[in-house]
C-alpha cells in the first residue's frame, strides 16, 4: 500500500486492473465495479476512472452524459440560462473508496478528478449533477459546493462556472 498521504493515480478502468478484492461497505457499489463497469465502458454508456494501488482498485467514479430539466434548477439558476427544457449536464454516476482507503481523503481527490475531467470535455455541460446515495453522501458533495434541485435533497449540481473557480486556483 502507499504510504499515508501519497496521492494514487487515477486511470480509466481496463481489464488490466484488479477489482476482485474492491470493498467499499457499499455492496451495491462493489458489485457495480465487478459486475458492470466493465460493460458499461464497453457499451458507452458510462465512462469508468479508478484510482490504483499498484494494480489494484481502491477508488472509482463514473461519468455519463445527462440532462437537467431547466425546471428543476433553482430560480435563480433559470434566470440566467436560455429557455431551453433540458440543460445539458456531466452524471457523475458512482463514486466509491476501498474501505483500506477511506479516511485519507481519496475521496476528495476522486471527486476532485472528476469535476475537471468534466471541465475538460470538449462536449457542452451546464454542470454536474450526483445522485446521492444516501444522507452522508449528500452532505460530502455539499461540502464540496453541490446543491440540491428544486424536486429532490439527493439530487445535486454543481456547475462548471464553479469548477473552473476552483480549477483556477
Amino acid at each position: 500500500m502507499e504510504e499515508r498521504g501519497a496521492a494514487p493515480p487515477i486511470e480509466p478502468l481496463s481489464r488490466s486492473h484488479h477489482i476482485s478484492q474492491f470493498r467499499s461497505g457499499a455492496p451495491e457499489l462493489d458489485r457495480y465495479l465487478k459486475e458492470q463497469a466493465g460493460q458499461d465502458v464497453r457499451r458507452r454508456v458510462a465512462a469508468a476512472f479508478v484510482a490504483l494501488d499498484a494494480a489494484r482498485v481502491v477508488g472509482y467514479y463514473t461519468l455519463s452524459s445527462a440532462a437537467v430539466e431547466l425546471a428543476e434548477l433553482p430560480e435563480e439558476v433559470r434566470r440566467r440560462l436560455p429557455r431551453y427544457p433540458q440543460i445539458p449536464a456531466t452524471l457523475l454516476g458512482r463514486l466509491a473508496i476501498d474501505q483500506t482507503w477511506q479516511g485519507r481523503r481519496l475521496g476528495e481527490r476522486i471527486l476532485v478528478d472528476a469535476l475537471f475531467r468534466s471541465l475538460a470535455s470538449e462536449i457542452a455541460s451546464y454542470a454536474v449533477v450526483v445522485d446521492a446515495r444516501d444522507e452522508s453522501a449528500a452532505r460530502f458533495y455539499a461540502h464540496y459546493g453541490f446543491q440540491p434541485l428544486e424536486w429532490s435533497e439527493r439530487r445535486l449540481f454543481l456547475p462548471m462556472a464553479t469548477v473552473a473557480k476552483l480549477r483556477a486556483k
